[in-house]
């Protein structure tokens, strides 16, 4: 868990996580979905409305259906 000013932010780990750790984190709240590299989680963080999260990741669904 990362804290971010007085609200806490809840991050969870890629399903796809390998053993070497070679994954993402991601935060949701109404308003952003956040996404941080989990081996630099005090490194920078992408944000992106939901809409546009949710545009990328039925994107990526597609083109793994399609391989």
């Amino acid at each position: 868990m990362d804290e971010t000013g007085t609200a806490r932010t809840w991050w969870r780990k890629s399903s796809y996580s390998g053993g070497d750790n070679n994954c993402v984190e991601a935060a949701s709240t109404a308003a952003t979905v956040s996404v941080r590299d989990s081996k630099r989680p005090h490194g920078g963080v992408l944000r992106f409305s939901p809409a546009a999260w949710q545009a990328f990741t039925r994107a990526i669904h597609q083109q793994t259906a399609s391989a």
